[in-house]
């Protein structure tokens, strides 16, 4: 991997480029990231090749401060590991090349109509969940 790299750019367990629990430090801390590939193609964590071209040759990119809802839909039951999280707003948001799956926080899931957050601007941020403490990508609407 190559390009802006910066420190946590392997993971030591795996010694693949950049974990998935690197790159939720690195959104933590604004300094989210994606990988890019030689053609454009942009990926998440970890990978090792452009999922395109086939080619080792990626660089880390910064994220875009901001993205785009595509979907959402507001979850009423769950899987098992969610069941005492409902009701809660799932999202695809488009940031730049990458799409990210998250929850939409911040908002009250009985007052969401069906597509009314698409096309909204948003914001990523990792928080812990309150029933298992497992992290979690969460979207936050922008003004």
């Amino acid at each position: 991997m190559t390009g802006n790299d910066g420190e946590n750019s392997d993971d030591a367990a795996t010694g693949q480029s950049a974990s998935y629990d690197a790159w939720l430090d690195a959104v933590a801390a604004d300094q989210g990231f994606y990988l890019e590939g030689p053609d454009g193609t942009g990926s998440l964590p970890p990978r090792r090749c452009c999922p395109e071209t086939g080619s080792d040759d990626l660089t880390r990119e910064p994220l875009p401060d901001t993205g785009t809802i595509d979907t959402a839909t507001v979850v009423h039951v769950a899987a098992p590991g969610f069941a005492d999280d409902t009701p809660y707003i799932s999202a695809i948001a488009s940031f730049g090349p990458v799409r990210l799956t998250g929850v939409v926080v911040g908002v009250d899931p009985d007052a969401v109509g069906d597509g009314s957050l698409i096309g909204e601007t948003v914001t990523v941020d990792i928080e812990t969940r309150e029933t298992t403490a497992d992290r979690l990508v969460v979207f936050r609407r922008q003004p």
